[in-house]
């Protein structure tokens, strides 16, 4: 050990003093190299593999993360969109109600008739909002039908698509008188009894007559959208389609007409049935 102590110290000193063993330390160098790196391998390796764990599962934690925040953009995207869509049809139905000379409340469909033969809904307001039987209910489009049963709290409403309802309408055009019914199709309305020299043709606007003292003057009803005339037959056959969306609507008018407004409560019999 003190020959090899030594023999180190005089090493230093020469190589400190001159350039003598510089060619032997490159010679040495290019030998211990491969040892070196031989000797770190493993050490490399586990931090390599170590690393590519690591990276998978961020990745992994990262793609989980951003699935649940994509999802809940997409829920709150879907809850906008049903809000502006409501709130555009609000707006709808407030722009209608501002054109009525009627008083007027809105309302809420909460429920349909299940029975496909029988159109009628449900809605959140009854005798305690003075709903009374026979009301004219419209959504923002026109006439979708009438009360035609009141309890405390809900009303149930015939849709004029019924084919037990019809009302007394007038084409705009013409002046023309007639008696729309229900056919049992939310899209379709037939003209009762219609001359086959009367004055009425395709796209004819209908509004209600006021005739039979149910429906206000002056309500949309719908568009005539289909004449046949039979030269055999005394009648032609009409048909119209309903300007009020009876099967989409969610928000409804209930409608006071000034006649109404001025009988004292309980004149008309405000029903407590259903």
């Amino acid at each position: 050990m003190l020959g090899f102590s030594i023999l180190s110290f005089a090493l230093m000193v020469v190589d400190h003093l001159s350039d003598f063993l510089d060619e032997v330390r490159g010679g040495l160098t290019v030998l211990v190299t491969p040892v070196v790196i031989f000797a770190d391998y493993p050490n490399k390796t586990a931090e390599a593999v170590q690393e590519v764990f690591s990276t998978r599962s961020d990745l992994e934690e990262k793609l989980e993360k951003l699935a649940r925040e994509q999802l809940l953009l997409k829920v709150k995207t879907l809850k906008m969109a049903a809000l502006t869509a409501e709130n555009n049809r609000l707006r709808d139905l407030l722009g209608s109600a501002a054109k009525l000379q009627n008083n007027v409340i809105v309302a809420e469909l909460i429920g349909v008739d299940p029975d496909p033969n029988r159109h009628e809904v449900i809605i959140d307001k009854g005798s305690n909002h003075d709903v009374f039987v026979g009301q004219p209910v419209l959504d923002a489009q026109g006439l979708m039908g009438q009360v035609i049963k009141v309890s405390l709290l809900t009303s149930r409403v015939l849709l004029i698509s019924d084919q037990s309802h019809s009302v007394p309408v007038q084409v705009v055009r013409s002046n023309l008188r007639l008696i729309a019914s229900g056919t049992g199709a939310t899209r379709q309305l037939e003209l009762m009894h219609l001359q086959d020299t009367a004055d009425i043709r395709q796209g004819d606007f209908l509004v209600s007559s006021g005739l039979g003292d149910r429906f206000p003057v002056g309500y949309p009803v719908g568009v005539v959208n289909k004449v046949e005339h039979d030269p055999g037959k005394p009648f032609a056959a009409a048909t119209a389609t309903p300007s009020a969306l009876l099967g989409r609507s969610r928000h409804v008018l209930l409608v006071f007409t000034e006649e109404r407004l001025l009988k004292a409560p309980g004149d008309d019999g405000n029903g407590s049935g259903g």
